[in-house]
């Protein structure tokens, strides 16, 4: 081991070395990259603009699509240019720092989802008090909280993964610097780093789910005690779109990184990895967006000013 090479240079394996496959996949995660930053960047103009979604509930939505901008943004146009590339290498520090932002934008995604339950408990199940409670200064704390939480979690990951040594192999039969692909290349004991992995994403998913399960059962709960159809669907309308959000962002996460390493397939782990971190940021503006009948409305008031110009 003395003697072993230690490796500075990675590099990422991707999909397929099929070079017709290469280029159908580069037009098709092109689109969808495209597709991610015009919804999440839109929505994201659209909150600032319009006075009339100057509300926590937006504000959250505001900073879920820069978060999900930012998610694909560390993973896609790096693996973009590997489709076009015979050199697919990525170094050392490269591979650091894309595995420390998409660590900080994954997990703050989750404490905001989980931010954004607890805001949607206060509005239905308080509404009276709802500005009083929801005040800036609580949901700033909150997102600020969120950010620090992805930090934390992420720089904790990159010093215990990139304190391993890799000297037997530099190929990462990944798209992305992910965690558990460069656990499988180390030549260090990773049992401590398996840990780690499993139990700090344990408490993350298990501390958000839970709070997102609260909020729904006190908002079941209040659509119970509401004797208007009219009032039920309006609720069912507001949390429809975040409980589904919801739904495939945990389910992804869980199957990814909550799983015995017996049953880590790679082809299957990109696949899933591929829809949570490129996927989902392109999908959640539809999600939040074509359900939610404010943001419609303020999409047709910012078109209509547009055409008007």
């Amino acid at each position: 081991m003395k003697n072993a090479t230690e490796i500075t240079i990675f590099v990422l394996k991707g999909f397929t070395d099929d070079l017709e496959v290469q280029a159908v996949l580069f037009f098709l995660f092109l689109v969808i990259y495209l597709l991610t930053l015009m919804g999440n960047l839109g929505l994201v103009v659209l909150v600032i603009e319009d006075p009339r979604l100057h509300n926590p509930m937006y504000y959250f939505l505001c900073v879920l699509s820069s978060v999900d901008a930012g998610f694909s943004s560390v993973i896609t146009p790096n693996m973009l240019a590997d489709f076009l590339s015979k050199n697919k290498a990525i170094s050392l520090l490269g591979c650091a720092t894309q595995m420390f932002f998409a660590v900080i934008f994954g997990t703050t995604e989750c404490f905001l989802l989980a931010a954004m339950a607890y805001d949607r408990y206060v509005a239905i199940y308080n509404p009276l008090l709802y500005s009083v409670i929801m005040s800036p200064r609580v949901y700033v704390s909150l997102i600020i909280a969120s950010y620090i939480g992805g930090i934390v979690n992420a720089s904790v990951h990159t010093i215990a993964t990139f304190s391993l040594s890799f000297c037997a192999s530099n190929e990462i039969r990944h798209i992305f610097c992910d965690i558990p692909p460069l656990l499988a290349i180390s030549c260090s004991d990773t049992h401590i780093n398996q840990l780690l992995l499993f139990c700090l994403v344990s408490s993350i998913e298990i501390f958000t789910i839970l709070i997102v399960l609260i909020s729904y059962g006190l908002i079941l709960w209040a659509i119970l005690r509401t004797r208007s159809a009219e009032g039920r669907r309006k609720v069912f309308s507001t949390c429809g779109s975040h409980l589904t959000g919801v739904s495939i962002f945990f389910g992804t996460s869980l199957f990814m990184y909550v799983r015995p390493r017996s049953s880590y397939y790679v082809d299957h782990h990109m696949i899933v990895s591929a829809f949570y971190t490129i996927g989902i940021p392109m999908l959640n503006p539809i999600i939040y967006s074509f359900r939610n009948k404010d943001v419609k409305e303020a999409m047709k008031r910012m078109f209509g000013k547009i055409v008007y110009e």
